[in-house]
């Protein structure tokens, strides 16, 4: 066996073996297998695709790859979320501290940001002081004390998806739904939950652009779940806008404060609510309307915030050091109308230019710009009223490109529904 056998035979649509998938992945991580030969095997899973079998031995493969984490001494079901990505996706931090403040274990490993969508771990650590590195014990013994525990994923785990990943991402190997569900499922059954709850995001500013595409790519992750005995739930949302109206690390905090303090964006909390009840019905058994009720009642009497403090809190971090930009420009319409359409990757990509994001993760990011939109799709705006606040540091952008992000028309079409499917 060769890795040039294997190329050639995934080039010529034929079903490789978990022997073959385990050459090639073991070898790329030794050095046997050069960059140049597992972009040319990647490429080839791009254009022809992997069976489910494929799939899921390359799943399980790459999580053998490294360590998994044994969180048996947390008491009671470990719920753990993930998101493909999008443009102003804070979910997790109002989604861990909410669920927490009702019992739910949340034991999460997130990512950094790459390209215009955000990461969570930046997000935090916009946060002065707070630790996103925890030793195992330390992330255990705070999940049995306080529910809850986001931290950065370790360099043990999935070290071979790492290593492929970073090739992907400079191959334009990217968009496969075999790659991508193997990649996410991977590293989530690695880190130990009992029950896994993914937001596919899909529309412009997502990874998935278009709805079969993300079903197809849902349908993939809840196989790999089901052959892991892991329960796992697909939420495919809309991120043909910007979830909420915050973009950029700092913002996106103080956005997810006023939501978990009942304040916030209506399609955040859409988005929020909506995942939650569905964990709550898995972990608790609970109906519906039943665990939205409750979910409400902990925004609502605080106690869903006083869980995101006491994260904050045990991760060392200062929760009112949060800083932002004091160079803030307000863009104004140049017309009236109503808002069609607010471009989420071009909105994303802003962020990047002006320092909220990175295109490598060496890359160093400004926690303290971005933008807050002050109007969404469906909104009807005056000419000269403003649409978006821009938090500036040493990088300028103009405000032309801001604009040509708003679709602005004199009839509202119809709004596009924010959740499209759940899969499970």
């Amino acid at each position: 066996m060769t890795i040039i056998d294997i190329i050639n035979k995934k080039r010529n649509r034929k079903q490789l073996t978990r022997e073959e998938i385990e050459f090639a992945v073991n070898g790329y991580l030794d050095g046997s297998v050069k960059d140049y030969q597992m972009s040319s095997l990647l490429m080839a899973i791009v254009l022809n695709g992997m069976t489910a079998r494929e799939t899921i031995d390359l799943t399980d493969i790459m999580i053998k790859s490294g360590d998994v984490l044994d969180l048996s001494k947390i008491d009671g079901l470990i719920v753990d979320k993930h998101s493909t990505g999008g443009v102003g996706d804070k979910v997790t931090l109002v989604l861990g501290p909410l669920l927490a403040s009702l019992g739910i274990k949340i034991a999460k490993m997130s990512g950094r940001g790459l390209g215009h969508t955000g990461g969570t771990i930046d997000k935090l650590e916009s946060i002065e002081g707070f630790n996103t590195k925890l030793t195992e014990k330390k992330f255990i013994k705070q999940v049995n004390d306080i529910n809850i525990a986001l931290v950065g994923q370790t360099a043990d785990l999935v070290p071979a998806d790492k290593k492929i990943y970073a090739l992907r991402d400079v191959t334009g190997t990217v968009e496969s739904l075999p790659l991508i569900a193997s990649s996410i499922m991977s590293k989530k059954i690695a880190s130990g939950a009992d029950i896994i709850m993914i937001d596919v995001k899909v529309g412009n500013g997502a990874l998935m652009k278009n709805i079969d595409s993300a079903k197809a790519l849902a349908k993939l992750m809840v196989r790999i779940g089901k052959a892991y005995r892991k329960p796992t739930i697909c939420l495919i949302t809309n991120m043909e806008e910007p979830l909420g109206n915050a973009v950029g690390n700092s913002l996106e905090v103080k956005e997810a404060i006023d939501t978990l303090q009942g304040n916030g964006p209506s399609d955040l909390l859409e988005v929020v609510i909506t995942l939650c009840s569905i964990i709550i019905g898995a972990v608790n058994k609970m109906p519906n309307n039943e665990a939205k009720n409750l979910l409400f009642k902990q925004l609502n009497n605080g106690e869903a915030y006083k869980k995101f403090e006491e994260l904050v809190k045990a991760q060392g971090g200062k929760i009112n050091n949060i800083k932002i930009s004091d160079k803030v420009f307000s863009i104004k319409s140049d017309r009236e109308g109503y808002i069609n359409n607010i471009d989420a990757l071009h909105i994303g990509e802003i962020a990047k230019k002006i320092g909220a994001g990175r295109n490598t993760l060496e890359d160093k990011i400004d926690y303290e710009v971005g933008l807050v939109l002050s109007k969404k799709v469906g909104d009807y705006v005056e000419k000269e009223e403003e649409l978006v606040k821009v938090y500036l540091k040493d990088k300028d952008i103009s405000i032309s490109e801001i604009l040509e992000c708003f679709t602005i028309e004199e009839e509202l079409k119809s709004n596009p529904k924010l959740i499209l499917d759940i899969i499970k």
